[in-house]
């Protein structure tokens, strides 16, 4: 784990690639790193730690879906993130 700035006190989920990648498919990258560093680790924390594959592909399409969309985090509204 590498010391960042993003003050999170919990350890740090580096992104994987087939995450990065469908974020710039997706177009969702800057989308992504406006959203605060806790929602961002655990977004990936999150894909990752499911077991199955297709449970990553799932969880990876609701984080998709939900920086597309704006206004939701983890199935509960987030006003900050709303888009105009």
């Amino acid at each position: 784990m590498s010391a960042d700035s993003s003050g999170l006190k919990r350890p740090r989920y580096p992104m994987p690639d087939f995450v990065k990648t469908a974020l710039d498919e997706r177009g969702l990258m800057a989308a992504y790193r406006q959203r605060p560093a806790y929602q961002q680790n655990d977004y990936i924390g999150w894909i990752n730690q499911a077991k199955r594959q297709e449970t990553k592909e799932k969880r990876l399409l609701q984080m998709l879906d939900e920086l597309e969309a704006g206004g939701v985090y983890m199935n509960m509204k987030h006003p900050a993130s709303e888009k105009a």
